[in-house]
């Protein structure tokens, strides 16, 4: 495959998660596109003594990663946290290239990943409005063909162009995230309360995702989604929240990634009210589908905490 522009380079944000960032890179590996890609990985520092041990072996594992164009290992000194390791990363990677492939250490790709993702990212270059291509999405709807535009970002399995991450703003509080926002604002970007990702707006620091996704919405951005997922998160389908969440019930959107080719058809830079709809129903409870055992505890922890 060619395209017009060069093939994005891949930035991977890891932490402490070994097993997690093998799974993440043989899958990485898998792509036909992976032997000539450049790979950055950034590496965060420990918090202490104990997860320093385990970010060297991480770090060791690392070193061992063969399959790539170029492959570039950036290790902190020191526990950046989350936030910072990827702001700073990306804005590194942009310093050099124009455009990135962003991939954190639980996000199995699909061996199309990063076909698709080139294909998008030089097909919307020079469109101001499209300033996110998403590998995730959380909606199954094959029927509509292969993608669809939201105001919605997702931060599994993204990239974006240098040009268009110039509007990122890292807010630093919540009335400054909110300005110029109205009401109707509000509840567009929470879905009408079925999505609560404002509520992020309390943490300090903000994270980068909701900062993202603010910024593109105050842009009058959109963002491409695969209209079934091209990503699987192992964080959550092996991670210890996830294992304890499924005595309630399952996230409706834990599905298998899609491997046949997506075809980057012509289709209008807009949003679907109809798949606007969808998202409205599906963000509900961040995805997550009750049991009879789930909704029973859940209705007594509701009155628990009135």
């Amino acid at each position: 495959m060619k395209t017009s522009l060069p093939l994005s380079p891949i930035a991977l944000f890891v932490y402490n998660r070994l097993d997690n960032t093998q799974e993440t890179i043989e899958h990485l590996k898998v792509n036909s596109l992976a032997s000539e890609s450049i790979l950055y990985i950034f590496s965060d520092g420990g918090k202490d003594e104990t997860s320093w041990k385990k970010v060297q072996e991480v770090r060791d594992y690392l070193h061992t990663i063969t399959g790539f164009k170029e492959i570039h290992i950036i290790e902190r000194p020191e526990n950046f946290y989350l936030e910072r390791n990827i702001i700073e990363g990306i804005k590194q990677v942009l310093n050099s290239h124009e455009t990135i492939i962003v991939l954190e250490d639980d996000i199995c790709t699909s061996p199309v990943f990063l076909e698709y993702m080139n294909n998008a990212l030089d097909k919307y270059a020079d469109n101001s409005k499209v300033m996110h291509i998403a590998g995730f999405t959380n909606l199954d709807i094959p029927e509509k063909g292969d993608t669809y535009f939201t105001h919605h970002m997702s931060g599994w399995g993204w990239g974006t162009w240098k040009k268009k991450w110039n509007y990122f703003t890292h807010y630093q509080t919540r009335q400054e995230a909110l300005q110029d926002l109205s009401n109707n604002d509000i509840k567009k970007l929470e879905y009408n309360g079925n999505f609560t990702c404002l509520k992020s707006l309390d943490k300090n620091p903000i994270p980068w995702d909701i900062c993202w996704e603010i910024s593109i919405y105050k842009k009058g951005g959109l963002c491409l989604h695969p209209t079934h997922t091209l990503i699987k998160n192992v964080g959550i389908s092996n991670g210890t929240h996830f294992s304890a969440s499924k005595l309630f019930g399952w996230y409706d959107y834990d599905r298998p990634f899609r491997t046949k080719s997506i075809t980057l058809t012509d289709i209008p830079i807009e949003e679907n009210p109809n798949i606007e709809k969808m998202y409205e129903k599906a963000m509900k409870d961040h995805g997550m589908r009750y049991n009879l055992f789930g909704k029973i505890v859940r209705y007594f922890y509701k009155l628990l905490i009135k």
